[in-house]
């Protein structure tokens, strides 16, 4: 009991150091911020050393603490190389694992995916939150974030590509037979656009050319919405133009309830990412599930010129 006592006093203040504060080593541990404050005191009055320098506002390493934090993290390497070495051996993958998604592309895209891999692999525990906010993996305890949009440059973040998201510009069938289809971008300043409303400039709609230069087709915004499943359904309503990725937009295209409009021309496409905080150590399980969405999530990423 006391070796264990020992290793969840260490576990606990690796954890504060790295998230950044009490609460948000509480978090990722699953604990209360009592228990990590007390496990972190009693580690503290077993080894003689205060770690931490405390304020109201912040806290810091002490000279002693950093010391003990490169020991500590090179103990928990060896233990969890060695937990991962044992794990690959049985060829199942155990424990808790969190991810972050955005809300309806993780719901449609990677839920699944992860749902097969949850009953393939019993031991395994997902824990998903589905949310168009951006994260802190580090100080919210995400193993795991999928990301829309170009990654900004960051040391403590690591990301592996997953393919472009393609968005196109459809409507209904009845709003064209209603108001005309546009031919051209500089047609588009005529049409009711049905726009994305967490984008300050939702209404002016970027395309690229053969050249990879960047133009502008502005549509009049009749509607603003921050969830694009409601814009596919105002557009099926035949409310006005909307772009839409086209892994939502190929449904209701095969359907004939929308309608690719400007065919021949490309939106600004949004790369997409799966990311994790950087380390040294990579487990098992995490990097089995990074394997599993490289390999799945790019097909459903294929845009209407390129094959699934």
């Amino acid at each position: 009991m006391a070796g264990f006592d020992r290793l969840t006093g260490v576990a606990a203040f690796v954890c504060a150091v790295e998230a950044g504060s009490f609460s948000a080593a509480a978090q990722r541990m699953n604990l209360s911020r009592s228990a990590v404050g007390k496990s972190i005191a009693r580690l503290e009055a077993r080894i003689g050393a205060r770690l931490f320098q405390r304020t109201t506002r912040s806290q810091s390493l002490t000279d002693d603490g950093q010391l003990f934090y490169e020991r500590c993290l090179a103990a928990l390497g060896e233990l969890e190389a060695a937990e991962d070495e044992l794990e690959r051996g049985r060829r199942e993958p155990a424990g808790r694992l969190r991810l972050t998604l955005p809300s309806l592309f993780g719901r449609r895209c990677v839920a699944p995916v992860l749902l097969e891999m949850a009953q393939r692999y019993p031991k395994l525990e997902l824990d998903v939150a589905f949310s168009d906010r951006v994260s802190d993996l580090i100080e919210e305890g995400f193993d795991l974030a999928v990301r829309s949009g170009a990654l900004p440059d960051s040391t403590a973040l690591v990301g592996r590509y997953l393919g472009v998201q393609h968005v196109i510009v459809c409507a209904a069938p009845s709003y064209l037979a209603a108001h005309g289809t546009p031919q051209t971008l500089a047609d588009l300043a005529a049409h009711d656009g049905i726009v994305y409303g967490r984008d300050p400039r939702g209404s002016q709609w970027r395309f690229v050319d053969a050249a990879g230069n960047e133009t502008v087709g502005p549509v009049r915004p009749r509607l603003r919405f921050d969830d694009i499943e409601a814009m596919a359904e105002a557009a099926i309503a035949g409310v006005g133009l909307t772009r839409l990725p086209y892994w939502l937009a190929d449904e209701h295209l095969r359907a004939g309830t929308l309608v690719h409009v400007l065919p021949d021309t490309r939106s600004t496409p949004f790369p997409m990412h799966i990311v994790r905080a950087a380390s040294r150590y990579l487990p098992y399980k995490v990097r089995l599930v990074i394997d599993e969405l490289l390999v799945r999530i790019p097909p459903l990423l294929a845009g209407p010129d390129q094959p699934a």
